[in-house]
């Protein structure tokens, strides 16, 4: 399941908050932060069977490649590759349950994505599936 949780923005005379309201981290057991090198990396594809992820822009823009991976020992090929662009401006969660690859590219200089996870560290080794970047043939 692909969901976006919405969120919003408030702004006053000493600033603004930026928000998710409506987004429970109860779940989350770890987050970490990505950034890119430069704006011609793209960093994927990284799939987890169990685990499920929130992404949250903290700067910048990403383009996130999603697919739903079909069969765990080999996965197909020519799977549908659904491209989402996430920006600060939009000010939501992106939530993937369980089951997805993603590959990222920024989108701007200095972009910076949080990355929630609902298993510690300790399951890394147990659900971390790789591919190739040219693997999925249908990506942009």
């Amino acid at each position: 399941m692909i969901d976006f949780i919405k969120g919003g923005i408030a702004k006053d005379d000493r600033g603004q908050i930026r928000f998710v309201n409506d987004f429970d981290i109860s779940l989350v057991k770890r987050f970490y932060i990505i950034k890119n090198v430069d704006l011609t990396l793209v960093r994927g594809w990284r799939a987890h069977r169990i685990e499920q992820r929130w992404f949250y822009i903290l700067s910048g823009s990403f383009a996130i490649d999603i697919v739903r991976i079909d069969d765990w020992e080999t996965a197909s090929t020519d799977l549908p590759v659904e491209r989402l662009f996430l920006s600060t401006n939009e000010n939501q969660v992106l939530h993937l349950s369980a089951g997805y690859a993603t590959a990222f590219q920024s989108l701007e200089e200095n972009s910076e994505l949080l990355v929630f996870s609902d298993f510690g560290i300790e399951n890394a080794p147990y659900d971390d599936y790789t591919y190739p970047l040219d693997y999925f043939i249908n990506r942009k």
